[in-house]
């Protein structure tokens, strides 16, 4: 009876990761050209317009997205996004209607999808039931920005046995630990532009084609560059060193200054940043 009950699991499992009639994974994003990827915290300013925008940016030329679910310490995000979550949580969006956002957005949505959250966030939902969910909906992969590679143990095991990829963040403090990480990562390797935590930036100054080299050496996996990007000529530049772009602070400024209104604004720059990628 057991192995009829895990059978059964796993062939949830399996059709989670489908959406119009095709398996969806990470590797997509990165198949046909350079990737560019929005970052949307859940919730802000409510998840009807979260699933608008989310649709908007797919259509436009997103060939990932980044869903934040809402956190109230999020450590390694800027004002702009900390701000965001705020928004979010005040919002009453909670991790289980993140999920059911998700579960609707399948529906259609077929381009890959995946969290970035914090520990805390699977940890007091339940590691086992939290990574269960993503595999119910439709979450092809996992941030989590503030478990460093030493601790990824905890997590790790567990995605791999659900068949959920846990993105491997690289900084330009990894140094000599950029080979080691590149070596265990999975889906996509997300190289961190600059220090600090995310936010728009006029210049960013990191040898990030250096980072994206030492990573390739070590496996080939697809890098994507984030922490900084916010126009069309960086998102360009960052994209001609790498496989892809990724933006998440300046999509949360348009939404913090537009609210309801701001699907339009988002699916142009989408579409801008995109067209950027591609040159």
């Amino acid at each position: 009876m057991t192995d009829v009950r895990e059978a059964r699991a796993g062939m949830k499992g399996a059709e989670s990761s489908r959406a119009g009639g095709k398996t969806i994974r990470i590797a997509d994003a990165f198949a046909n050209g350079k990737a560019f990827i929005p970052f949307i915290t859940c919730g802000d300013p409510d998840l009807e317009t979260t699933e608008a925008l989310v649709k908007a940016a797919a259509e436009n030329g997103a060939d990932l997205i980044e869903l934040g679910i809402p956190f109230s310490d999020p450590t390694a995000e800027g004002p702009v996004i900390q701000e965001a979550n705020e928004r979010a949580l005040k919002a009453g969006t909670t991790t289980d209607k993140v999920f059911a956002l998700v579960a609707r957005l399948r529906e259609t949505l077929t381009i890959p999808l995946v969290f970035m959250t914090y520990a805390n966030v699977v940890f007091s939902y339940g590691t086992e039931r939290f990574l269960s969910e993503c595999v119910r909906v439709g979450i092809q992969g996992l941030i989590l920005p503030d478990i460093p590679f030493e601790e990824k143990a905890e997590f790790e095991p567990a995605c791999r046995e659900k068949g959920l990829e846990l993105v491997s963040l690289i900084a330009p403090t990894s140094e000599e630990r950029i080979g080691m990480i590149a070596k265990e990562a999975a889906g996509f390797v997300y190289c961190v532009s600059s220090l600090g935590v995310t936010g728009v930036r006029k210049e960013i100054t990191t040898d990030v084609g250096a980072m994206v080299k030492l990573v390739k050496a070590a496996k080939d996996i697809p890098c994507a560059i984030g922490f900084g990007i916010s126009t069309p000529e960086q998102a360009r530049k960052m994209a001609a060193v790498s496989d892809g772009a990724i933006v998440g602070s300046a999509i949360m400024k348009l939404i913090a200054a537009h609210g309801r209104e701001s699907v339009p604004y988002v699916a142009q720059y989408v579409r801008e940043m995109k067209d950027a990628v591609r040159m």
